[in-house]
């Protein structure tokens, strides 16, 4: 299997380029993690390189301004480790906007007394009204006891 991606990858001159474009990523990353010291190390990411502007993510905002502060060293070792960089551009690492980091659904258990009033004063609200909304969910998802 490995045979055929490797030569899929070297028959194309697109994908010949980008595939030295990832081996010069991953380069960088290993480059830019000798050139920081040891407990911040495996905090940053490479993101890109576009023309000699380096993008690295920081995992919070104070991380970020700590590598700003840094930027002049870092682009120095850097260059003295064979990487022509002019710039570094520090970006703050967003969290994973997966559906498992939306809240779930809390499941309530009302009595069958308890759901009736909750519908019957939901249909004394406004027709618009949010809160009426919110009530009528609330007795629709809540299990009986």
């Amino acid at each position: 299997m490995s045979q055929h991606l490797r030569r899929f990858l070297d028959a194309g001159d697109a994908l010949a380029r980008l595939q030295d474009h990832a081996g010069r990523l991953r380069r960088l990353q290993g480059a830019l993690e000798a050139a920081l010291p040891p407990q911040l190390a495996s905090q940053y990411r490479v993101g890109n390189l576009i023309d000699d502007e380096l993008v690295v993510f920081a995992p919070s905002g104070a991380a970020a301004v700590r590598l700003k502060q840094m930027i002049p060293s870092l682009i120095e070792r850097l260059r003295m480790a064979g990487h022509a960089l002019g710039s570094i551009r520090v970006k703050i690492l967003c969290p994973d906007a997966a559906p498992s980091s939306e809240r779930p659904a809390t499941l309530r258990q009302l009595s069958g007394t308890a759901r009736d009033h909750l519908t019957d004063f939901a249909a004394s609200l406004p027709a618009d009204s949010e809160l009426r909304d919110s009530i009528e969910r609330l007795a629709r998802r809540a299990r009986t006891q």
